[in-house]
């Protein structure tokens, strides 16, 4: 199933900002985002990148998946997000579950492409595993004096990490790349 993020999107945001009793105002304090582009948002004008729709998300401290999933979905199907970004698509593919504090993504980036994530907030932990091709990696930790090296992670090689730092994903073939990126909460 193929979603669109304009429609879905914006009823979410709605959601989240009335449960919080948050006013626009207050969400752009929590979000980074500006105003305007949530007031956008909201009425279905603009689609966010996969770097603001995280910031959305941890500015409430919900999962990816809560903006992701549409609401009207009964089933757990796989799901799209469309959004304006050429070099990766995002498939959900178990939306977040509160018992086992998991969501389930396959990820799919073009060859030569990357993907710089901001940090999600404390307590999110992702893994990876390269489903077909190989793919890199990389971590904005400094150990050693050494800071941002990029990992190679062959098909079947998994990794996890914190995700409360700068990270990516990139493709350095010229073949589009699927990763499955589990990405567990501590406290949603």
């Amino acid at each position: 199933m193929i979603i669109n993020i304009h429609t879905s999107l914006g009823s979410r945001l709605k959601i989240a900002r009335s449960n919080k009793g948050w006013s626009l105002d207050k969400t752009s304090q929590h979000t980074g985002v500006s105003k305007a582009m949530l007031g956008q948002i909201e009425r279905g004008e603009s689609s966010p990148t996969v770097v603001r729709l995280w910031n959305i998300a941890n500015g409430f401290e919900l999962p990816l998946s809560y903006f992701l999933t549409d609401l009207a979905q009964t089933v757990t199907t796989p799901s799209t997000l469309e959004n304006n970004e050429d070099d990766i698509k995002i498939v959900t593919l178990f939306p977040y579950d509160e018992n086992t504090k998991l969501e389930i993504f396959q990820i799919t980036l073009d060859p030569q492409r990357q993907h710089i994530s901001a940090p999600h907030n404390a307590g999110v932990v992702e893994h990876i595993i390269a489903v077909d091709g190989t793919m890199e990696y990389f971590l904005a930790l400094t150990v050693g004096g050494i800071a941002e090296q990029w990992h190679t992670l062959k098909q079947g090689e998994g990794i996890k990490f914190n995700a409360d730092q700068t990270h990516g994903y990139r493709n350095v073939t010229d073949k589009s790349v699927t990763i499955h990126n589990i990405i567990s909460y501590t406290h949603v």
